[in-house]
């Protein structure tokens, strides 16, 4: 099976969010402040690799109209 660019890009995205949500379970589940914050901090860049992959999904739903 063939995927597009935005098959791609929804995958990475879905991915991505559910590396964020693991992180955050994992933060609140260990008793080690250090590896808390590791975790918090994983899941902060995490956040940011999404929004940067949702800008990618917006500019291509935008540049291919209704």
């Amino acid at each position: 099976m063939q995927m597009s660019n935005d098959d791609y890009l929804k995958k990475a995205l879905l991915d991505t969010q559910e590396r964020i949500r693991d992180y955050m379970n994992y933060a609140g589940q260990v008793e080690d402040e250090r590896l808390r914050e590791c975790f918090r901090d994983f899941a902060e860049t995490e956040g940011l690799h999404a929004g940067r992959l949702q800008q990618f999904i917006d500019q291509s739903e935008t540049s291919s109209g209704p």
